[in-house]
Order: structure tokens, then C-alpha cells, then sequence
């Protein structure tokens, strides 16, 4: 895979010297949090600020994820960073790539992934947390927004994997809200129909312990268009939370 910038944050990065894979491999940085080192290698994630712009950046060695394409591990941001170009691509709101490249050493495998910071976004747990204090219409916009965002994923053959909170973004817009994704690690085709579809949202509707009944079903209709088959949904997706949390 050739390097990507951004042609829209190419001259920014050229400007500050770090419009290649080495200036951001040597970029010294604070890391935002721990280091990843569940696959045996490392993954940091940094915020860096270039005037008014900010991104986050992050490097890896080692930290790679194997499939039957390949079976002897590629870097895991490779694989995000293909996601990301496929959301792009079908028209999904998500984060935005504005630099991939890998390198291959003596027995290391490195990459690097600059994305744009969501500097005005908030994540759903945000929004959760402060979900009483929230009236009506907020409450209802952000259902409505979590809603669309999931049709439009499925509507276009794919699902996220980790529809949780953490990775649902929402920024208000006008008198509604606007969401996006981030972390696209896992995604993949959906290809099982509503079974796949439940599947993904599940997780987010066990993890969004505020919501009751109601604002599930108002999630629901947002995402089919429709008060038409809420019933049905809401009872696959109570049926399958209820059995996650017995286990």
C-alpha cells in the first residue's frame, strides 16, 4: 500500500516538516493514554496540534491482526485505515484519515495513522452520562441521530463491530444533532441480513443502561423510517440483551 495524505491537509503537514512516515515516526509526543500491547507489539494514540487543526496521531510496531488474507499478521491500523476509505467511499460519517503509512524492518512492522481530531464532537457516553438533565427535545434528537447513523451503515452493506457509545459521535446541528464513528477496526460486510443488523446494535442498547423502552423503540423507528416493525425489532433485540446478560 503507497503512503496516503489528504490533498486537503498536505500543504499543513508540509509546512511543519511532517509530511512523511519518518517525521511522525520521530515526532516527539506526550501519549494520550496507555500504550497497546495485547497483540504482542505496541499502539499509541497522541494529539498532535498544528495551529488551528488538531489530529491524533498514531504509531505501531509489531501490533498486527491476522485474517485468512493475512495469515501472517498485517499492522491493525492497515485494516482501519482501509475501513476508513470505505466509509469515505459509501457515504458513511466517520473520522477522516489524513495520513497512512507503513514500513517493513528486520523483523518489525510499523505503521502510522494520522486522523482528524473531532475537537466539537462528544461522544454518546457523554450525552448518556447527562442523560436526565437533557429535555425532551434533545433526548429525542440524539435518539434520532444514533437511529440514522445506524441505517445509513447498514443500508450500505456494512457492520461496525463495536457499536458502542465510545465510538458514536455526536455534534449539535441546528436543532437536531449530527453523528459519526470512529474506531473501524472490525468492521466487515454485512452479510447475514437482520440477523448481522441485530448483532451490531445489541451491544449498544445493553451499554445504554439510561435508555428505557420508549427511547429504544424512538431509536428504532428512526432507524428502520418507520413506527412499522419497531415491535418486532425491539423484541429480537430484548431477547438477545437478555441473554448476553445472563451469560
Amino acid at each position: 500500500m503507497n503512503d496516503f495524505i489528504a490533498a486537503s491537509d498536505l500543504a499543513l503537514l508540509e509546512a511543519h516538516g511532517l509530511a512523511s512516515f519518518d517525521a511522525l515516526w520521530a515526532l516527539q509526543l506526550q501519549a494520550v493514554d496507555e500504550p497497546n500491547t495485547e497483540r504482542g507489539g505496541w499502539s499509541s494514540v497522541y494529539r498532535l496540534e498544528l495551529g488551528e487543526r488538531a489530529f491524533y496521531l498514531k504509531r505501531q510496531s509489531n501490533h498486527l491482526t491476522r485474517t485468512l488474507l493475512h495469515p501472517f499478521g498485517e499492522p491493525t491500523f492497515a485494516r482501519e485505515f482501509r475501513n476508513i476509505c470505505r466509509y469515505t467511499e459509501l457515504g458513511i460519517p466517520a473520522l477522516q484519515a489524513a495520513f497512512f503509512a507503513e514500513r517493513r524492518l528486520p523483523g518489525e512492522r510499523r505503521a502510522v495513522l494520522l486522523t482528524r481530531a473531532l475537537d466539537g464532537w462528544q461522544d454518546l457516553e457523554h450525552w448518556l452520562s447527562h442523560w436526565t438533565s437533557l429535555d425532551a427535545v434533545q433526548q429525542a434528537a440524539i435518539l434520532w441521530a444514533c437511529g440514522e447513523l445506524a441505517r445509513r451503515l447498514h443500508e450500505a452493506g456494512q457492520i461496525h463491530g463495536c457499536f458502542y457509545p465510545k465510538h458514536i459521535f455526536l455534534r449539535e446541528q441546528g436543532p437536531g444533532f449530527e453523528g459519526q464513528l470512529i474506531d473501524l477496526e472490525k468492521t466487515r460486510p454485512l452479510l447475514f441480513g437482520q440477523r448481522d443488523r441485530v448483532k451490531d446494535l445489541e451491544p449498544l442498547l445493553r451499554r445504554a443502561t439510561v435508555w428505557q423502552e420508549a427511547d429504544v423503540r424512538r431509536l428504532l423507528a428512526a432507524y428502520l423510517g418507520a413506527e412499522q416493525g419497531v415491535e418486532s425489532w425491539w423484541q429480537q433485540l430484548d431477547s438477545r440483551r437478555r441473554h448476553k446478560e445472563a451469560r
